[in-house]
């Protein structure tokens, strides 16, 4: 029986860490492959502590056939560290090609494939400028131990650039971090607020939307778990079918194609979620060209 190993940056107890895997498993079924059938899945759980990946990653010992990671790019790059042979099926908030994981989108060219969520902060930025379009100043909260970090700051800073607002980071890499980080804000009197996406910050939502609230900041989240826990609105990748298309790839390694031959790909569906209660509680009026694009709205 084939054996995927799951390297993941997020706690067993994770919801939404949980529905991902959830998707990648249909994804894997498409192609044919069900778990504890014909085919068996050892899982590794980091818990948010990203120092225990390198350490989680032995489990390429155990005569894998694929690893799957989870959680964004430190799983990635302690996959890619552990293993030069078995392959990996990735996804990165990184350029993949630009961080020397692939050679390139269409051609990989090594024993590692999977998919590019590269990009989505300067995004952010622009949208929560629309719902806060008097904002003289947006503040970025990034976990500095994320290795996309200097990314997502670089991208924001270019689009505040355009937007002409000063952009103000804000880092906090511990759930201790996280409350004393709102403080920061209100003292730098920031008029809005980007959260980048990390597994200490989606293992919080439910926290960051309060804190959000309480500190009556608009904010803008990576995925609509942020926004069902309350948050303001949410844009990012449909993470569920990028998983879903995760499995779908595993599959077919596992059925022999090689991931030197499947290119990376990037998601071309994105989501926009506005909870329109919570709008209503930071006394904003949510402009009508986000309503027409928005994919879904909380009532």
């Amino acid at each position: 029986m084939p054996v995927i190993g799951i390297l993941a940056a997020a706690s067993p107890d994770n919801a939404g860490a949980q529905r991902m895997l959830a998707a990648f498993r249909e994804g894997l079924s498409a192609t044919g492959y069900v778990e504890g059938q014909n085919i068996a899945i050892e899982y590794r759980w980091a818990e948010a502590q990203f120092d225990r990946l390198p350490a989680l990653a032995d489990l390429v010992g155990r005569k894998l056939d694929v690893i799957v990671t989870e959680g964004g790019d430190p799983s990635v790059v302690a996959a890619k560290q552990a293993t030069s042979t078995i392959p990996v099926v990735f996804h990165t908030r990184r350029d993949p090609v630009a961080t020397g994981l692939v050679a390139s989108f269409a051609r990989p060219g090594g024993n590692l494939t999977g998919f590019s969520l590269h990009g989505l902060a300067a995004k952010r930025v622009e949208l929560i400028s629309e719902v806060v379009p008097q904002a003289k100043s947006i503040a970025i909260l990034v976990n500095p131990e994320d290795l996309s970090a200097e990314d997502d700051i670089r991208d924001a800073q270019q689009a505040a650039r355009a937007k002409g607002v000063q952009l103000h980071v804000i880092k906090a890499s511990s759930d201790s971090e996280i409350e004393p980080a709102f403080a920061i804000l209100s003292r730098l009197q920031a008029n809005a607020l980007v959260v980048v996406g990390s597994p200490l910050f989606s293992r919080r939502r439910v926290q960051l939307a309060a804190l959000a609230s309480s500190h009556t900041i608009p904010a803008i989240y990576e995925g609509r778990g942020y926004v069902d826990a309350g948050g303001l609105l949410s844009y990012g990748s449909d993470l569920a079918a990028v998983y879903r298309l995760k499995g779908i790839y595993t599959g077919r390694i596992l059925r022999g194609v090689k991931p030197a031959d499947l290119p990376v790909e990037q998601p071309t569906k994105f989501e926009l979620v506005i909870n329109l209660n919570t709008a209503k509680v930071l006394g904003l009026t949510v402009p009508q060209s986000l309503f027409a694009r928005a994919d879904e709205l909380i009532e």
